[in-house]
């Protein structure tokens, strides 16, 4: 099996727990069984608090921000970016060179390119 191109770790991510309400009375009043996982470099988030135990929400939440569409293109931008031979963030500081970078002016309702002569 080949080496990973990508490494996540816990470290990746923000797990926030609370108090879940609703059904499990008063046993979800008293702890903080419902969790949300966030991935900040993605945006993506997952939630549960469907169950009483915070295990259990833990696991439903990470599956739910994983099958995410914000967390699947991230996913699938940072592997692109690994197989090119660099990260994400070095490809966009790339591509925001200024000769990559298109000056226009909206002149009498028109856009005109300010880098043509």
């Amino acid at each position: 099996m080949p080496d990973p191109v990508i490494s996540l770790t816990k470290k990746d991510f923000v797990v926030q727990t609370f108090r879940a309400g609703g059904k499990g009375g008063q046993k979800q009043n008293k702890t903080s069984s419902g969790v949300r996982i966030i991935h900040p470099d993605s945006g993506a988030r997952g939630e549960s608090r469907e169950e009483r135990s915070q295990k259990q929400n833990k696991e439903i939440a990470f599956r739910r921000l994983v099958a995410s569409p914000r967390f699947k293109a991230w996913l699938a931008a940072q592997h692109k970016a690994a197989l090119e031979g660099e990260t994400l963030k070095q490809k966009v500081a790339r591509m925001m060179r200024p000769e990559y970078l298109k000056v226009e002016e909206k002149v009498n309702g028109e856009w005109i390119d300010e880098n043509k002569d």
